[in-house]
């Protein structure tokens, strides 16, 4: 593999951007920052990021600072990727994204998950830990 290549841009495309969408744009920046560079939005973003979102990927070290962002916002930018997260964003996702390579690859919304405290962040853990096996991996072999 040549290591001199730019790395290729992926966008992680959920409905709100505060859970799924910023967790895997955290992840792959920090375990595949040669290979890949990763941002992220919603189609309604929520205007935050969740908080367990940030904890469980403090939990591997991974520091996060990612704001909920619009779609609308990557306009004209092109994209090796574009992976939606949820079937809200693969259902809408917009039309002119479509430079790329169009892929989903669902995932639960932790967030919608009800329990106590301690279930919930069990959840956002199952969430981080499954996308480390099915899009760290899979986009450390693209």
């Amino acid at each position: 593999m040549d290591d001199t290549r730019d790395p290729k841009k992926v966008l992680f495309l959920c409905t709100g951007n505060s859970c799924r969408s910023q967790m895997a744009e955290a992840l792959v920046n920090f375990y595949l920052p040669d290979r890949w560079m990763a941002v992220s939005a919603g189609i309604a973003p929520a205007g935050y990021v969740h908080p367990l979102a940030l904890q469980v990927l403090a939990e591997l070290g991974v520091e996060h600072h990612g704001t909920s962002k619009w779609v609308e916002q990557f306009i004209g930018q092109k994209f090796d990727r574009v992976i939606t997260l949820c079937t809200g964003a693969e259902y809408n996702c917009p039309v002119w994204l479509g430079e790329g390579i169009k892929e989903h690859i669902g995932f639960a919304d932790p967030a919608q998950f009800p329990g106590t405290e301690a279930e919930k962040l069990a959840e956002f853990r199952l969430v981080r830990d499954d996308m480390l096996d099915r899009i760290v991996e899979y986009l450390r072999v693209r």
